[in-house]
């Protein structure tokens, strides 16, 4: 089952200023962002292919993903 495309920017459009300033400025929020994009293509493409979809490491990188959404969020209301 294929999923929406999850682009921080596009999950908080009000944020996506913010978010190009601390990607530029903020060494923890990029490393972190990029870890966010890399997983999100790594699960798009499991989805796309259908290999191993309902898997539990699947599962398991979508937990990951939503914890560091959650961190990249925390990091983006603390730095306003």
């Amino acid at each position: 089952m294929e999923s929406e495309h999850q682009d921080l920017a596009t999950e908080f459009p009000e944020l996506a200023a913010r978010i190009s300033t601390l990607r530029v400025n903020h060494p923890h929020f990029a490393k972190r962002l990029a870890e966010f994009d890399a997983l999100t293509a790594e699960i798009e493409h499991i989805e796309r292919n259908d290999a191993a979809s309902g898997s539990s490491s699947l599962e398991e990188m979508k937990k990951q993903r939503l914890a560091l959404k959650d961190e990249l969020y925390r990091i983006l209301q603390s730095e306003s």
